[in-house]
């Protein structure tokens, strides 16, 4: 794997619905793929301008500015590439589209620092090395098999990004829950981490929004098969609703 960093220019233009906002939290929506700290040291270096000029990260914008984001790209993960077969759907320039098998890690993390999506994705190519997360714009559980869309540039992930942050994007689950349901429906249940066990995600007043649609697909004696779409994508969405 190359560690050689690259030179990225990109330019996005200030909604006019931005108007009277900060610089800096403009910033983090244009380019939701950094964080908002390394934009905001950014903006204090002068990597990132504003028609050209560098302001500071609490000016307030007027709207139809054009911000110009000119960064040198280091390596984003110390994961090593590993030759890790994958089921490839489709692939062009931009993206690559991939059937997660059950079983298969998306992220290194405690436990799992190898044998995961993400060192799979640096062998196959090198260059996602200096993406945020290799590519990577949502996730499934481990224990969860389907259709994962990877990016190949950053312009790729911000598209992605910004189209799942819109809800844009439908994902659709097939589940198998313990007892017989006579319709579908909506569960909408704010979801965040268990009180007392962190290790679990569980329904709370004060989590973050969870959406899913559920319909019936097939009933069986004491189970049903449900189709699942999904508006939000919280850890454990579904096995929690």
């Amino acid at each position: 794997m190359s560690e050689q960093p690259s030179e990225s220019a990109r330019q996005a233009i200030v909604p006019d619905t931005a108007a009277g906002r900060r610089f800096d939290a403009v910033v983090a929506e244009l380019f939701p793929e950094y964080s908002r700290s390394r934009l905001t040291e950014w903006i204090k270096s002068g990597d990132v301008l504003l028609d050209g000029a560098q302001v500071r990260p609490r000016d307030p914008l007027r709207g139809g500015e054009v911000v110009t984001l000119h960064v040198v790209l280091e390596t984003q993960t110390d994961a090593q590439p590993e030759d890790i077969p994958l089921d490839v759907l489709f692939e062009d320039e931009h993206v690559l589209v991939i059937n997660k098998p059950v079983g298969l890690v998306v992220h290194p993390g405690a436990g799992n620092h190898s044998g995961t999506l993400v060192n799979a994705l640096l062998f196959r190519d090198p260059s996602v090395a200096v993406l945020p997360r290799a590519g990577i714009v949502h996730r499934l559980d481990k224990d969860t098999s389907g259709v994962m869309v990877v990016a190949k540039t950053l312009e790729a992930q911000t598209a992605l990004v910004e189209q799942l942050a819109a809800r844009d994007v439908h994902r659709q689950y097939l589940a198998i829950v313990m007892g017989a349901l006579v319709a579908g429906g909506t569960a909408d249940a704010p979801i965040d981490r268990h009180p007392r066990d962190r290790l679990k995600m569980a329904v709370r007043e004060d989590g973050k929004e969870a959406v899913t649609h559920y319909r019936l697909r097939e009933r069986f004696r004491a189970h049903t098969a449900l189709e699942c779409r999904l508006e939000t994508g919280r850890t454990h969405q579904i096995r929690v609703h």
